[in-house]
């Protein structure tokens, strides 16, 4: 066992996914090549459906919904989406960590709040950052791995929403009567192709004219990345791993003192009312090529079985034809090759069955493991 494969077993259980408790005959998810997929399963509010397309040579995204009891007489739903970058690690990291984080703050605090996910964010973060320090002589590269991280707590007729980085959470509600449905982004996206994003670090380091630098008409900070917040990114949170041996492409040229990166997410509460039917959470590799309208307008007028699969084939359908090529032919590129396409896609819709928010059922359920397609 090497270094690197010593590290997946402390991120990792056994790999695959769980489920917890009775589910009324819901299988487990299945694999088709370099797609992973649940075509339909029950949360405490409704039902949910989950799929997963590789591109990279490791998979980088990690997702998760957890449903059941949160604390003592509160039932919810939780769902994450993980986008990692620079290696599956810190995606898997926070897969494995951050739910267990969250019930252990809403249970101190005896409710679930903004606060207690802030906390949880923060938690996840600081655990992740001294797994790096543990392992700086022996794994140094693990301080360039980063993820992005949305999170969603369905409970009290409420959506808790958190993100840091560019991954987005879209609602579909329906208006008059049905006959029309909206596309609500519920989520902020830290990505510095926004302006606003751009002008925030500026207002932030204020002594660093290049705090963001555009390369091949892309905007990146530091002229390393493309998202403002996220948790890992060690090199970008503290100077003690701005040197050897991470590798020089990773390392700052002026030295910094303050934290370049945030893992502080946005916070959003949204109350759930009769005409919220569905949220679509996915990893910005499906926002690439589908619309939030584009996305919500798919998943109103199709059958819930399979709706989430159906997402990420939308997607590369558009992404064949950006390269003038057909689905078919896309189909048959291999991981690592397939990234020049198109990225990892994680799509998890969760419809919201108002008749079924208080029953108290309970399982848990993780997309693949980074290394499930590769073996």
């Amino acid at each position: 066992m090497n270094i690197l494969d010593d590290i997946y077993a402390k991120l990792m259980p056994s790999h695959g996914y769980r489920w917890k408790g009775r589910l009324g005959g819901v299988q487990d998810g299945r694999t088709n090549g370099l797609l992973w997929y649940k075509d339909l399963g029950c949360h405490v509010s409704g039902e949910f459906s989950m799929a997963v397309i590789q591109a990279n040579n490791l998979l980088e995204d990690q997702s998760q919904v957890e449903s059941g009891q949160l604390i003592n007489g509160l039932y919810g739903t939780f769902v994450g989406v993980y986008d990692g970058h620079g290696g599956p690690e810190a995606a898997q990291f926070v897969n494995n960590n951050f739910f267990s984080n969250i019930k252990k703050f809403a249970s101190q605090d005896g409710q679930m709040s903004a606060d207690v996910i802030r906390k949880s964010f923060l938690k996840t973060e600081d655990e992740f950052i001294s797994l790096v320090r543990d392992q700086w002589r022996t794994c140094p590269q693990l301080a360039s791995v980063g993820t992005c991280c949305l999170v969603g707590v369905i409970c009290n007729g409420l959506i808790y929403i958190a993100n840091a980085g560019d991954s987005r959470v879209v609602l579909g509600r329906e208006e008059r009567g049905g006959r029309r449905i909206s596309a609500i982004q519920l989520s902020e996206e830290h990505n510095v192709n926004r302006e606003s994003i751009r002008e925030e670090l500026r207002f932030l380091h204020p002594e660093d004219p290049k705090i963001v630098v555009k390369k091949h008409n892309v905007w990146r900070v530091k002229g390393l990345i493309q998202v403002s917040r996220s948790i890992g990114d060690a090199y970008l949170k503290s100077p003690e791993f701005n040197k050897e041996p991470l590798l020089p492409k990773f390392r700052l040229a002026q030295p910094f003192s303050k934290q370049i990166l945030s893992p502080r997410p946005s916070v959003s509460i949204h109350e759930i009312n009769s005409q919220d039917k569905f949220l679509i959470f996915a990893s910005d590799g499906l926002w690439d090529h589908l619309s939030n309208e584009e996305a919500v307008h798919i998943v109103h007028s199709h059958p819930r079985n399979g709706i989430a699969r159906r997402l990420v084939k939308a997607a590369l359908q558009v992404a064949a034809r950006k390269r003038e090529m057909r689905y078919s032919d896309l189909k048959k590129i291999e991981r690592g090759v397939r990234r020049h396409f198109h990225d990892d896609i994680t799509v998890v819709v969760v419809y919201l069955d108002p008749s079924l928010m208080n029953i108290s059922s309970s399982f848990s359920m993780k997309g693949p493991a980074p290394n499930e397609f590769c073996m």
